[in-house]
């Protein structure tokens, strides 16, 4: 996922570097109009399953967001930064993200959705449908993700809805029917602490309520949606013309993304943007580079464009902390020959040949350039050698036992040792030598033996007296 650099590189990140993170003012956020807002690092921050106090880590090096809520975690879910994750709070328009779910889970893409007055007279950001138009499910879906169509949502709700109770219900049952199948998935999908009361997001007015979800769920809505094709398609587009069926003629509509982020921010696919009074400036975005996928949550950043700024740094974040840990680290090496090359290789353990008093043979990893992606702040790197007992001779690239590597608890990487030297056995002579040794001193087994010694050391990933980050290989 990165490329290795073969030596240690600490990223020392100084006073510059922390005001420039606090500031969280990207180029590609001042070209989208962002203002340095009130970004900062709160103690009770997340990193990785802990607060950034109980880990020790260094504020310079968390990421510096404006936002109250917030998360950021993998297609795989794993959280790798949270604040104020699981405080419920208006989501504004990104309740869409559950509206087109269930849409796609309940109705084909061809499904008729017919705008009726209420679709057409919502209000706030709208598609620009009118009362009577028609369109296919499928365009209607691109209506409400790409400009944030509140009359599309409503649209879809009422036609989905009446698709759910068989085709006979009325604008209002359906639309009741369609929420309640909102809620459903949710919780069906794992949400604790989401309340959905329409399909758009408004929570104002006519649609006060108790509408909320979390950060937490929010980001676990996202991931479920972008597991469908068809929504990751719709959500990645930055515009679009769509045509729509009004007055028994073809009209053309333009829409226009929410989402700023595409076309400019490496890696962004979506997902989906929203604003209220009440909600703030919210969200949910996704990424993907090199083969992995994050969601940023932000829930009530300060600004339209300080929530685009709140989700890169953490996006940001994320990437800059992977790196590539190479797992031999020997002070000492040897030549040893491989598929008929000769080169050199990490001693990374000497492991006791049983068959003699005092001999150990030289070990090295299977694959002597082994490594593990792993990211730096879910903690170091441990590890745990478990040696075979060789009772006779020993030829280069014979198996001597395992080593396994953990991080925080979890095993990252498991590798071979094996020989990088050929080790005769005692001859006859010898053996008997070695026998008479061992009865005369009356050592049996284990004590009569060498002890297989590890050679492999593990650096840090994240030194906690510098505050610094193992950037690349080593």
């Amino acid at each position: 996922m990165r490329s290795p650099i073969a030596s240690t590189i600490f990223c020392q990140r100084g006073v510059a570097a922390a005001l420039a993170l606090a500031l969280a003012a990207t180029p590609i956020m001042l070209a989208l109009g962002a203002q340095p807002a009130a970004a900062d690092v709160r103690r009770t921050d997340v990193i990785s399953t802990s607060t950034m106090e109980e880990r020790g880590i260094s504020a310079a090096s968390c990421p510096a967001i404006d936002a109250e809520r917030a998360i950021v975690v993998d297609s795989n879910g794993k959280v790798y930064f949270e604040r104020n994750a699981d405080d419920p709070a208006n989501i504004a328009s990104i309740t869409k993200v559950m509206t087109a779910v269930c849409a796609l889970d309940a109705a084909p893409l061809d499904t008729t959705v017919t705008v009726s007055a209420l679709a057409a007279e919502v209000g706030e950001s709208s598609a620009h449908l009118q009362e009577g138009d028609t369109l296919t499910l499928e365009t209607a879906l691109k209506a409400l993700m790409i400009p944030s169509g509140n009359d599309a949502a409503i649209a879809i709700a009422e036609s989905v809805g009446k698709v759910m109770l068989g085709g006979t219900a009325t604008d209002e049952e359906a639309l009741a029917a369609f929420v309640s199948a909102m809620n459903d998935k949710a919780a069906e999908i794992g949400c604790t602490d989401s309340v959905f009361e329409n399909p758009h997001g408004l929570d104002d007015g006519e649609w006060a309520g108790n509408l909320h979800s979390t950060a937490r769920d929010v980001s676990k809505i996202a991931a479920y949606a972008m597991s469908n094709d068809t929504f990751r398609s719709i959500v990645s587009l930055d515009a679009e013309t769509i045509r729509v069926t009004r007055d028994g003629e073809q009209a053309e509509i333009t829409l226009e993304s929410t989402d700023e982020l595409l076309g400019v921010y490496e890696g962004a696919c979506g997902i989906k943007t929203g604003f209220t009074d009440l909600a703030g400036a919210c969200f949910a975005g996704a990424a993907s580079r090199d083969g992995l996928e994050l969601y940023a949550v932000v829930l009530k950043s300060s600004s339209e464009a300080q929530r685009f700024t709140d989700a890169t740094t953490l996006f940001d974040w994320v990437y800059d902390g992977y790196v590539t840990y190479k797992l031999a680290h020997a002070a000492e090496s040897t030549a040893m020959t491989i598929d008929g090359e000769s080169r050199d290789v990490p001693v990374v353990a000497e492991v006791a040949q049983t068959c003699w008093s005092d001999k150990r043979v030289k070990a090295t990893f299977a694959d002597p350039d082994a490594s593990v992606e792993v990211f730096a702040f879910d903690g170091n790197i441990s590890q745990q050698f478990s040696f075979d007992e060789p009772d006779g001779a020993v030829n280069v690239g014979d198996k001597l036992g395992k080593a396994t590597f953990f991080q925080n608890g979890t095993v990252v990487a498991t590798v071979d040792l094996i020989a990088c030297e050929n080790a005769p056995a005692p001859d006859l002579l010898q053996s008997i030598g070695i026998w008479w040794e061992r009865f005369i001193g009356g050592f049996t087994g284990a004590e009569a033996q060498a002890t297989s010694l590890t050679l492999n050391d593990t650096p840090l990933l994240y030194n906690k007296q510098t505050s610094s980050v193992m950037k690349t290989e080593v």
